[in-house]
């Protein structure tokens, strides 16, 4: 029998707030409120507070970020191409690609995780990080290219790199805000 004379009292304490939140489509990427503007948020991968304006991803007025509601930050998307190129020819999906090629050669693309390209298509450009040249042997030649078409976030969402580039790009992010850090 159920105790009809029991009562529940309300718990009181301190309302905990959470200035790091994260999206829901990409763990990695952290949220936080932008300063000096209450409806904005700051898009960046790495965990600092106040988060640094020259090495975040952008800014958004609506979560999750839309095409209309982003600003890109032009210094990443530059520490991204160079990333891109220093590192995306090593990218473990590039290599698998290369493979494909034996015999024939060709271009193979590094795309964008966020929106995968059915089975023997080509990614959307909007997609596409950079493109490299594979040698008839199964072998990437020389390194990436950055395809200039890339765009962080689409209507399928936002930046959705292959683990090994988004540590490349973190570990980058990182050695910047240290360097930074060091100048200060």
């Amino acid at each position: 029998m159920l105790a009809l004379g029991a009562r529940f009292a309300p718990r009181r304490g301190l309302a905990l707030h959470r200035t790091l939140s994260t999206l829901a489509s990409n763990p990695e990427i952290k949220v936080f409120a932008a300063p000096g503007a209450p409806a904005s948020h700051v898009l960046t991968y790495l965990d600092s507070q106040p988060p640094n304006p020259r090495l975040a991803i952008g800014t958004c007025t609506a979560l999750p970020p839309t095409p209309q509601s982003f600003s890109q930050n032009a210094r990443f998307v530059a520490l991204l191409n160079q990333v891109v190129s220093q590192h995306g020819h090593q990218d473990p999906d590039v290599v698998s690609q290369a493979h494909t090629l034996v015999g024939v050669g060709g271009w193979v693309h590094l795309s964008d995780r966020r929106n995968p390209p059915d089975f023997g298509r080509t990614a959307w450009p909007e997609d596409i990080l950079g493109s490299v040249e594979v040698s008839a042997a199964g072998q990437v030649v020389g390194r990436l290219q950055p395809s200039g078409t890339y765009r962080i976030v689409t209507k399928e969402g936002i930046l959705g790199l292959s683990p090994f580039m988004q540590g490349k790009l973190v570990q980058r992010l990182k050695e910047e805000e240290a360097s930074k850090a060091e100048e200060w």
